[in-house]
């Protein structure tokens, strides 16, 4: 397969020129033809592979024994060297299942020197319903109490002593938009636990050694703003957030870089977009909505995908399907090449249920799309500008 590539020297150069001023680092591995790069992640010392393993799906579409197949593929082969999890994995979320995918990861850590992994985890925000990972049954929320307890447990599943990164899966607040939510209406805020509460307990298990980073998931300008500026103010109070893992690929821009991108980019914090697929629909595999298979990704999250369905979203992943077989890739591969190399983005989280589908989403780091397919993205993006919340079209 012939497609638009460029030189080493020049892939690195690029990169290092968007990556906020912070020099790329390039390392040859086994499976990349211009090896793997590797960025500062936001304002923390860390040293982030520009792919980052996803593993959501260990322990409910894949074994255990699976999941770890597929990280040490991605570490081996690839040159990974950051994983990201969440006390709630694997999705669906549910009190049979949770901590499973921390399983995985602690098999994973067993064959490694802990100082080659860079780990990633997330403390579940406001949740009611979710009353299975606290001890006393109540439901989740970002007060000291339950930020102390998540990360204590966390630890132990993984059998680790420390965190490279603990993020806030979601805002405690009201926010709207949230997982295909309508956006924010003010009547619709409600009391929640404050900024100060969440900061000073997070900045306790930093002193405590048990954390190196924090970070934050699914948040809004208002929070990333609020959040470092209080850091900035108090430091010795609160500690700063140096990432932001949100939605981000070829469907779902808008909310990103009308606001957040500006935002994250003048307080470096470092871009970890979640979904670079859509949970499959950019791959090509559900371009007809009414022939998707019952065990399909896309089917098992209720409240979350319609907005994956019932939307222009159809159109528009057809036009980038279609513009993708035009310059000779797969659909996964431009959408995919797209995110990893994108100005905003500090390393991109993948995920997949097979190695066949994992070396084709990291082998996909190795292609740079030229100008003029750019361009035609460009196009298709003016038509279908944010179709996730087309809704009713």
């Amino acid at each position: 397969m012939t497609v638009p590539r460029v030189s080493l020297s020049i892939a690195i150069a690029f990169l290092a020129s968007q990556a906020n001023g912070l020099a790329v680092t390039n390392k040859a591995v086994p499976s990349l033809k211009n090896g793997m790069d590797y960025v500062k992640l936001g304002s923390s010392d860390l040293e982030v592979s520009k792919v980052c393993m996803g593993t959501m799906t260990f322990g409910e579409q894949n074994t255990i024994e699976e999941g770890v197949e597929q990280l040490n593929l991605a570490f081996d082969n690839f040159g990974i060297n950051f994983l990201d999890t969440a006390e709630i994995y694997p999705v669906p979320t549910k009190a049979e299942t949770q901590g499973s995918t921390d399983q995985a990861v602690n098999e994973f850590l067993k064959g490694r020197k802990r100082e080659d992994v860079i780990l990633a985890t997330k403390v579940a925000g406001r949740a009611e319903h979710m009353t299975w990972l606290r001890e006393d049954g109540s439901g989740s929320q970002l007060t000291r109490g339950q930020i102390l307890e998540s990360v204590d447990a966390s630890l132990e599943r993984l059998g680790t002593d420390y965190i490279d990164l603990l993020q806030i899966h979601w805002p405690d607040r009201y926010t709207g938009g949230l997982f295909g939510q309508p956006d924010f209406s003010p009547a619709n805020v409600k009391d929640s636990n404050s900024f100060e509460e969440q900061l000073g307990a997070l900045n306790e298990v930093i002193q405590a050694g048990k954390v190196r980073y924090i970070g934050v998931s699914n948040e809004t300008p208002y929070g990333v703003c609020s959040m470092v500026e209080m850091a900035k103010q108090s430091p010795e109070l609160y500690p700063r957030i140096v990432s932001i893992q949100n939605s981000y690929s070829l469907l779902v821009r808008k909310d990103f870089e009308a606001g957040l991108a500006e935002a994250c980019y003048h307080h470096n914090v470092g871009l970890l977009p979640y979904s670079p697929l859509c949970g499959g629909i950019l791959s090509g595999k559900y371009k007809n909505k009414d022939d998707i298979p019952k065990n399909a990704r896309l089917l098992k999250f209720p409240g979350f995908m319609e907005r994956y369905l019932d939307s222009l979203n159809e159109e528009a992943a057809n036009a980038y399907g279609d513009l993708a077989k035009d310059v000779n890739m797969s659909p996964s591969e431009l959408a995919l090449s797209w995110c990893y190399h994108r100005e905003h983005v500090a390393s991109t989280i993948i995920g997949a249920t097979s190695i066949d589908q994992l070396n084709e989403d990291i082998s996909a780091y190795d292609i740079k799309l030229d100008e003029e397919t750019i361009e035609k993205i460009a196009k298709i993006y003016k038509k279908y500008t944010d179709p996730t919340k087309a809704y009713g079209a």
